[in-house]
Formats: structure tokens, sequence, C-alpha cells
């Protein structure tokens, strides 16, 4: 970690083509962390491709099906700083980007700080808590110049 930060961001691209720059990326996961008041923190982003997404989802959740973003506490008990790994579909974010109408950019911050809202306690798994969630996204990413993202479409969008 850098003195100036406490919180140590890295990124594994492991796709040709990234549509997002890699400090924007890396702000998002700055701002997640902030709101999270996380005061020190180790954090990878592996951007991946949907066929390899595919293989980590099966691998660790035993689903079959791809996925946006799958996040991993590897937090020590023992140690002060949060270790945080997140894997995420960059394949996925273009066609969900071209789908909701805004930058493959955006969806790919969205995915980050999904990620991370996770891990920092946040649940989607029912209709208030998806609220709540989505919310805190879109606050975060409209803090860092994006529009809303989550519930962003385009006219001609499904629902």
């Amino acid at each position: 970690m850098s003195e100036s930060s406490p919180w140590d961001i890295r990124f594994d691209v492991q796709v040709e083509a990234l549509p997002a720059d890699l400090q924007t990326l890396r702000r998002t996961a700055q701002a997640v962390l902030h709101y999270g008041s996380v005061s020190q923190a180790a954090v990878t982003v592996t951007l991946v491709g949907d066929a390899q997404m595919r293989r980590v989802n099966r691998q660790f959740l035993n689903e079959t099906s791809t996925t946006d973003v799958i996040s991993f506490d590897l937090t020590d008990e023992f140690e002060a700083s949060r270790v945080f790994d997140l894997i995420v579909n960059s394949d996925l974010a273009v066609q969900q980007a071209r789908r909701r109408g805004h930058s493959p950019e955006a969806e790919l911050a969205l995915y980050i700080a999904h990620g991370l809202l996770h891990l920092l306690g946040f649940d989607d798994g029912s209709p208030d808590e998806a609220r709540r969630m989505h919310d805190t996204e879109d606050d975060l990413l409209t803090q860092l110049g994006f529009d809303r993202v989550y519930y962003s479409r385009s006219p001609n969008a499904e629902s």
C-alpha cells in the first residue's frame, strides 16, 4: 500500500480489449471502501471474459450460468487490513451496457461497486435489501460522474 492511500487496488486484466479506464475503476473501488469506512485493504480485481466467469462460477458456486461479479473476502482474522478479491465479467458488462443504454465502463464500475458492497455486508436477497443496495450503488456511481447505472434503461431495453 502506498503512503498516500490506505488501499492497495490492483487489476489483473485477462481480456484482450478492456472497455474502461483502470483509473476510473480504481476510483470506484476507492469510493466504496471510503463509504464502508474500510481503513486498510488490499483489493484485486480480475477482469475476465464470459467463458472464464462461467468456469469460476461453476468452481466456487456450483452454478453453470454466467454472472457479473463474484467476490471473495480473503481477510485473515488476525490482520488489520481487509483482503478482497473480485472476479468481474467484462463481456457481460459490454452486453448489459448496450441493453441499459450506458457505457461499458459504467457497467464495470457497477460490478465493482456491487461486489465490494457485498463484502461490506450488503445483500440483495430480498426486494428491500436489493433496493437499498442498488440505491447505494447508484449514489456512489453518481458521485463519480456516472448517471444512475443500475436502474437506467434505454428506451427499447428489456425490463
